[in-house]
């Protein structure tokens, strides 16, 4: 970041899914607002759009978003950060011997792209019993949230599973209703605020605004191509791994699986642009469970060996 305080690892924190579990959407540079849950990068190499927007197809430039943006790490210029990186002696070095010249904005995004294509993490409970034909390797009731998953409750509609591999994402963007809630909702009386990790405080919502800045609106999709019919459209996440990932949805509002799963049931927040794959699911509350129990089989056996690798230059260190 501009002030050299932050790194990328600061949102996508490696024992937690390589996201964030404690906060609904980040802090970023000098306590500024973000409006969006730090995804898991978690399998990226496989995501055709990056961003709940979709507005970036390549890892390598997605990047740049992030390290320029004023509220995340607010550096002022591309020239900025090759001189950052390239008046360290350590990674310069290592420039010129991986790409034959110093950093640059090309190489420096293909860089980062290298290591987060590192990051898959597959062999779940899931593939055993599915791709690897493992009956035993899950429970009956995780095969019948997967019957669930696949019939009645309707997910696979988005959340895909092909014969040979499984992504569980139509790599499309959907309005779910979350991102017009948002919007046009009036704000409760009161907010939940964080005092530390895992201590929240209900305060009131004048007071809050009074001190702080008040979170912008988020129409999705639209804010990318302006038209109309994308408000509040979002990129359908992968599922693989989801038990790490917490908090739900592109705003993190959901903390649990279990309440995604009860806001789905719903059908969604009704409007007249909500999506028409959107329908109350009358799950019984068994069932609901069920389907929450499949979801936490999709967990990569080999995500504890990602976390040692990511922690193998230790925190602060420039020259590794």
């Amino acid at each position: 970041s501009r002030n050299k305080t932050m790194s990328c690892a600061m949102c996508h924190i490696p024992e937690q899914g390589f996201t964030n579990n404690e906060l609904a959407s980040p802090v970023g540079f000098e306590g500024r607002v973000v409006r969006r849950n730090a995804p898991t990068i978690l399998n990226v190499a496989y995501y055709k759009n990056l961003f709940a927007d979709a507005r970036e197809s390549r890892l390598e430039q997605q990047v740049w978003g992030p390290l320029l943006a004023a509220n995340e790490m607010n550096n002022p210029s591309v020239g900025a950060v090759v001189d950052t990186i390239t008046d360290i002696p350590g990674y310069n070095g290592m420039f010129v011997q991986a790409f034959g010249e110093p950093a640059n904005m090309l190489n420096i995004g293909i860089a980062l792209a290298q290591y987060q294509q590192t990051l898959i993490a597959a062999d779940s409970k899931f593939d055993r019993w599915r791709y690897g034909r493992d009956q035993n390797a899950m429970t009956a009731a995780e095969i019948r949230g997967f019957e669930l998953f696949v019939g009645k409750a309707g997910c696979v509609r988005c959340h895909l599973i092909g014969d040979q591999t499984a992504l569980f994402t139509d790599q499309r963007l959907h309005n779910t209703g979350v991102g017009y809630q948002d919007s046009m909702h009036q704000p409760k009386s009161t907010v939940p605020v964080q005092i530390m990790p895992g201590v929240v405080a209900n305060v009131d919502y004048a007071k809050v605004k009074s001190v702080g800045l008040e979170k912008p609106n988020d129409l999705g999709r639209y804010e990318i191509t302006l038209n109309p019919d994308d408000r509040w459209k979002f990129r359908t996440s992968s599922l693989r791994n989801i038990a790490l990932t917490a908090p739900y949805m592109h705003n993190g509002e959901f903390q649990t699986l279990r309440e995604v799963v009860e806001f789905y049931n719903r059908g969604g927040v009704q409007h007249e642009q909500l999506s028409p794959m959107l329908q109350p699911l009358e799950l019984s509350e068994t069932e609901q469970s069920e389907l929450v129990l499949f979801m936490q089989t999709l967990t990569g056996s080999n995500v504890k060996v990602l976390v040692a690798d990511a922690f193998m230059a230790p925190i602060g260190d420039t020259e590794n």
